[in-house]
């Protein structure tokens, strides 16, 4: 079923790794729903910024541990990364 690219788009990552594939491999990273599979990023991505995909992949992250300083051991949230080629000749403007 069809999402609203919002809702399957939570950020993108602009981490040093992230801009070295966005220059080196026309490649960007983006946090996307945990739920959303391939197909729904893909649409997502090509109706929110308008450009053209030429591949996705993804992988998910659990939380790490955390404890704080009284109370029981926490874990920080679960995230699934995509990490998402376009087509020769497509850019994405972050700045």
């Amino acid at each position: 079923m069809p999402q609203d690219p919002h809702s399957v788009i939570k950020t993108i990552r602009l981490s040093e790794k992230a801009t070295r594939l966005g220059e080196e491999n026309n490649e960007y990273v983006f946090i996307v729903d945990r739920a959303a599979n391939k197909i729904e990023i893909k649409s997502a991505v090509e109706k929110h910024f308008g450009k053209k995909v030429a591949a996705v992949r993804t992988a998910t992250f659990d939380g790490k541990s955390r404890r704080e300083r009284r109370a029981d051991a926490g874990r920080t949230i679960h995230y699934k990364k995509a990490i998402v080629r376009l087509k020769e000749g497509e850019r994405l403007d972050l700045v």
